[in-house]
């Protein structure tokens, strides 16, 4: 796609609104594609498995910083000391208020810049909640 990360977000959003609010999980991908302004011939890729060493190359350099026993979603940064690092997560029931969200943030990235921070975890007491369908 050569339309540039704002295309990709507003992609990566429109498939998000599709599958978590209308919980439409088979849909055409030139539909998706439309409903963001994009060439519908993109959709050619989504079955073209010549991607398919690129995404196996990229989820792997992610796994090797985090390891092979999460999922999705990865975030990876340079630490304040340089170093690379991964962490899973952070996974979330709801989106925060713009406030709390910069404190979630901050909070990670100064967990991930302390050498030796390994996991924080707690169970799920509640259902993720999508709020209302977002409009790009």
């Amino acid at each position: 796609m050569t339309e540039g990360d704002d295309s990709v977000f507003k992609l990566y959003w429109e498939f998000g609104s599709r599958i978590h609010h209308d919980k439409e999980v088979d849909f055409a991908m030139e539909d998706a594609l439309s409903a963001v302004g994009l060439d519908t011939s993109h959709a050619g890729a989504f079955e073209d498995d010549k991607w398919d060493d690129e995404i196996r190359t990229r989820m792997d350099a992610g796994l090797e910083l985090v390891g092979q026993d999460v999922g999705t979603p990865i975030i990876a940064w340079e630490r304040s000391d340089s170093d690379y690092i991964g962490i899973f997560g952070p996974v979330i029931t709801r989106v925060p208020e713009t406030e709390d969200s910069l404190k979630l943030w901050d909070g990670m990235m100064l967990m991930g810049d302390v050498d030796g921070f390994w996991e924080l975890k707690k169970s799920r007491f509640q259902p993720p909640e999508f709020g209302n369908r977002p409009v790009i």
